[in-house]
């Protein structure tokens, strides 16, 4: 059994769309990342980045203790290995996955990430205007490479469907919100209307669709402390 400690947020659906593609048992540990349960000594032990999701793997293929691992891109990689699905063998294969899982990992989640985080800055954090035209901009590179990247092929890495795919949709979801048009990158829209109809991808997006919050309903108290400890964040020091 896996342990998943999750938040319903495109890192978190990754891993929920694999899972559910694999059919690997697991179970949901929600990590409420806007009330801060992320900084938890608990789940510092097993992500101590304070950033979900992580695992831990109750039934590791080495048949010892249990493993945790955080970081999705390396989840990604690990549950594909555990499952033997969705991450070729041979050496080429399996490097064309990886290099777009890195891909992912370093600029299509980073890149989009900051824009949601500019376009929902609070208004005493000043002008954002350079940000934001500045994350818009890459964003929308981004959407060009991979576009690119699907004119002449069917997936991410190639022929097949692979956790190339799986780790780059729950960012593309919220196209609309990012100010992007997808009709503007066909060969995008092809492979996500595609990805979009696969039921392993529809029961992986809906994990956790539940776990909402009306933040209308928080105090000014509350929310002033949720912004003072989720933004700018610094070092935390080492243990004496």
């Amino acid at each position: 059994m896996i342990d998943l400690h999750y938040w319903p947020t495109p890192n978190g659906k990754k891993v929920t769309i694999l899972l559910e593609e694999c059919g690997l048992p697991y179970t949901v540990v929600p990590c409420h990342i806007g009330r801060g349960d992320q900084f938890a000594e608990a789940f510092l032990r097993i992500s101590p980045n304070n950033r979900m999701p992580a695992i831990v793997d109750h039934e590791p293929a080495d048949g010892g203790e249990p493993v945790t691992v955080f970081e999705s891109g390396s989840i990604m990689l690990y549950l594909a290995e555990k499952a033997g699905r969705f991450l070729p063998q041979d050496l080429r294969g399996r490097h064309e996955v990886q290099q777009w899982v890195m891909w992912q990992m370093a600029n299509q989640g980073p890149k989009t990430g900051e824009l949601g985080h500019f376009n929902r800055a609070h208004p005493s954090a000043g002008d954002q205007s350079y940000a934001m035209r500045r994350f818009d901009d890459e964003v929308n590179r981004l959407y060009g490479v991979l576009n690119n990247r699907l004119y002449d092929r069917p997936y991410v890495a190639g022929d097949h469907y692979t956790i190339a795919d799986m780790i780059c949709y729950p960012w593309t979801v919220g196209w609309e919100s990012q100010g992007q048009d997808i009709a503007e990158f066909r060969h995008v829209k092809r492979w996500f209307d595609e990805l979009s109809a696969r039921p392993g991808v529809q029961a992986g997006m809906a994990v956790g669709s539940d776990f909402g919050e009306d933040l209308a309903t928080l105090s000014d108290e509350e929310q002033a402390r949720r912004r003072a400890l989720l933004n700018n964040q610094r070092a935390r020091p080492a243990p004496a």
